[in-house]
């Protein structure tokens, strides 16, 4: 049962972070962590960075010291250093501009640290059909994938007022209620701190909803990654078909946008770290939609994600895996609607209109 405590800790958490956002917007001034209108930027004039300075804040002090008695040492001062790592990293990239692969290095760093101090890692797969195994050696590679990837597809999806944080609050929430009702992780602990972080973005989503008074940053969008990606392997330290694809379908906005940013980019032989305007965001707005509705439309896909994913743990095996191959063949049509891999790259809806014209054309013989 939760204490009342915890709530008004929570509460806390959120004015906290709220109050501290003002400050480092001063700060991110006077360091230099400025985005400066170009041509792939939304923004028209010079924006602070370092927002996820303020989250990070707000969350340490609600981890470290208001909640300090709900969490275990090792785990807490392990995740500590990790997140230290990233937002170093975030910090030095918001005011000189690191290359992708610095980043990488940054990320990797922190995800070794969180292995080996914080014991976060994924360290055995249960498969329907097949039976349980131990990873052994694979766990650190995995483990480390697994992060990076988290990370880098919340990194990708900050390119809006307001869009990464108010989606990263609708991923947590979700994978607080479940981690909470659902998964047995054993350790309340984790949804507590799930929640500290929620609290942590809400206080600073006011500032960052469009139009944006202070951006997150990489430093914000580095760290919320990150932290959503430690989270999530709490879950997964006995990995099931359930518990990997839970916080994968949770994620679904930022994975999506990812995974055809890459296909895209391979199939039109650039380099998977080029950067385009054809992100999910990019495409919204081309399509003639505002700032504010893009963004809030994104909310609602959030949203759907996160209810499917509330379905998983109420299905059996059977249940679970027709409920994703629906999902991805919704996912699918709605990404070739909108062009996300490409005005020609059409297959499924190009195959449905194939069926739909031998059909009526039959019938009209």
């Amino acid at each position: 049962m939760l204490k009342f405590e915890i709530i008004v800790c929570l509460f806390a958490t959120m004015l906290m972070s709220a109050v501290i956002t003002p400050f480092i917007r001063k700060l991110a001034f006077r360091w230099g962590a400025i985005d400066s209108p170009n041509k792939r930027r939304m923004n028209k004039i010079p924006m602070p960075t370092l927002g996820g300075l303020a989250i990070f804040a707000a969350y340490t002090i609600a981890t470290m010291f208001l909640l300090r008695k709900q969490m275990p040492t090792q785990q807490l001062y392990g995740m500590f250093a990790g997140q230290l790592i990233i937002i170093i990293t975030g910090v030095i990239d918001d005011i000189i501009v690191l290359k992708p692969r610095q980043k990488v290095f940054g990320i990797s760093l922190a995800a070794v640290v969180v292995f080996f101090f914080g014991n976060i890692q994924m360290s055995s797969v249960s498969l329907p059909f097949i039976g349980t195994f131990g990873l052994g050696w694979f766990s650190l590679p995995i483990t480390w994938i697994w992060i990076l990837a988290i990370t880098n597809a919340v990194n990708l999806i900050d390119g809006l007022d307001g869009l990464a944080t108010g989606v990263a609050v609708i991923a947590l929430t979700t994978m607080g209620i479940t981690g909470f009702f659902f998964l047995n992780v054993g350790n309340v602990y984790v949804s507590i701190m799930i929640f500290a972080l929620v609290a942590a973005c809400l206080g600073f989503l006011p500032y960052n909803f469009f139009p944006a008074r202070i951006y997150l940053g990489d430093t914000g969008s580095l760290f919320i990654g990150f932290m959503i990606s430690i989270f999530s392997l709490n879950g997964l330290k006995n990995a099931t078909f359930i518990t990997v694809i839970i916080p994968v379908i949770i994620l679904g906005v930022p994975i999506t946008d990812t995974i055809y940013a890459i296909l895209r980019r391979m199939l039109n032989k650039q380099p998977i770290m080029h950067a385009d305007k054809r992100h999910l965001h990019h495409r919204l707005m081309q399509i003639g939609l505002t700032h504010r509705q893009t963004v809030l439309i994104i909310y609602g896909i959030a949203l759907i994600f996160s209810f499917i994913s509330l379905l998983y743990p109420i299905s059996n095996i059977l249940g679970s895996i027709l409920l994703t191959i629906a999902t991805l063949i919704g996912l699918e049509l709605f990404v070739e609607s909108i062009g996300l891999a490409g005005q020609d790259r059409q297959p499924l809806l190009n195959f449905i209109k194939k069926i739909v014209k031998e059909n009526t054309s039959k019938d009209n013989h």
